[in-house]
């Protein structure tokens, strides 16, 4: 897949070992074996095209729905294949999906729609980070996780995985598997918050389910989840040791939410084309107030001088002959200050 060929897994090369290397364009790259019994520390990917301080342009979606165009029960064909054009000439530098991609996600026609549909993001090879929603195992679970898995080779049949790129990490958990302090992904999600690279000021988390939901989603849906509770926890436990600022990124609401919560940013950006979801009471918790619907929507991320600037563009009218969008919300999170090292004693 062309949209991730710069994007290889980090390995640590011992003798034990062969070394295997992928060499694409500027990048160059070596994994190694997990260690037995422990949870990976290291990233999953390293994309040596970004460095360290080098600004970087993301975007943020999800809840599309590919499927048929003919189908508009569900799904707004006309909305989300604009909205999967206007990313493409946005140009990022890599785009993050908050899941949902296909409509059904065991059916290998919605995920050959999907890739038609997306065809734009391929023209300039900018890597794409998903992670699994609940409509990638509609109906059948572990059809549909293949069939993701097989849409993305660039992750190596990687369910959870991380990714650096400069002074911006990524990392996608799983939905689809249970988490606790006992499990393989919960154990590792640790380790990778406790191994953060010195190098990383903004760590940027994907999944699904709503870490933090609106008031009217928390009585009508339950929403957040056990495992949502949890793993906002574990971050919320980590962030007062971690030098980078962390921002959580969520769909499964078809509408657009910001939160903050002990220097942790959350925003649910839901709006990528699947029905709408009207909020008729958000709670002032909810940092966006606009009462305006639909809320189709996608959301920029620029990283510069050691600042991430986030603007929500919002779908002004989805029923007009020409689409077009404008910024709704915006916000801003300055890195932590560097780390100085402790003065010796003398």
């Amino acid at each position: 897949m062309v949209v991730w060929a710069c994007m290889v897994p980090y390995r640590k090369f011992t003798s034990a070992w062969s070394l295997a290397l992928l060499v694409s364009g500027s990048v160059t790259l070596a994994q190694a074996p997990p260690i037995p019994g422990k949870a990976e520390t290291k990233p999953t990917f390293i994309l040596k095209q970004f460095s360290a301080g080098q600004p970087i342009r993301l975007i943020a979606y999800g809840d599309m729905r590919f499927t048929d165009p003919k189908i508009t029960e569900g799904t707004n064909p006309k909305v989300r294949q604009w909205l999967a054009q206007k990313i493409g000439q946005e140009k990022p530098q890599a785009l993050l999906v908050t899941g949902d991609m296909p409509f059904i996600g065991d059916k290998k026609a919605d995920w050959e729609e999907y890739q038609r549909e997306t065809a734009s993001w391929k023209e300039d090879g900018f890597p794409v980070f998903p992670t699994m929603g609940n409509h990638e195992i509609t109906h059948e679970r572990e059809r549909g996780i293949a069939n993701y898995l097989d849409n993305y080779p660039m992750l190596e049949r990687h369910r959870y995985y991380s990714a650096v790129l400069g002074s911006v990490e990524v990392l996608s958990l799983d939905m689809t598997e249970a988490v606790s302090a006992r499990s393989e992904q919960g154990r590792w999600f640790v380790a990778q918050l406790e191994h953060l690279p010195a190098s990383v000021d903004f760590l940027l988390i994907l999944y699904h389910i709503p870490w933090v939901a609106d008031t009217q989603s928390q009585l009508v849906a339950s929403l957040p989840s056990k495992d949502s509770l949890f793993l906002r926890s574990v971050v919320e436990d980590h962030v007062g040791h971690m030098h980078a600022r962390v921002l959580v990124f969520n769909g499964h609401i078809h509408n657009y939410e910001r939160f903050e919560r002990h220097g942790v940013e959350y925003i649910v950006t839901g709006g990528g084309g699947a029905v709408p979801y009207p909020i008729l009471f958000r709670g002032s918790h909810d940092l966006y107030r606009d009462t305006g619907f639909p809320v189709y929507n996608y959301v920029t991320l620029e990283v510069k001088d050691h600042q991430l600037h986030g603007v929500m563009w919002k779908v002004i009218d989805p029923d007009a002959a020409s689409l077009n969008v404008e910024a709704k919300d915006s916000f801003t999170v300055k890195a932590n200050p560097a780390v100085q090292p402790k003065a010796k004693k003398r």
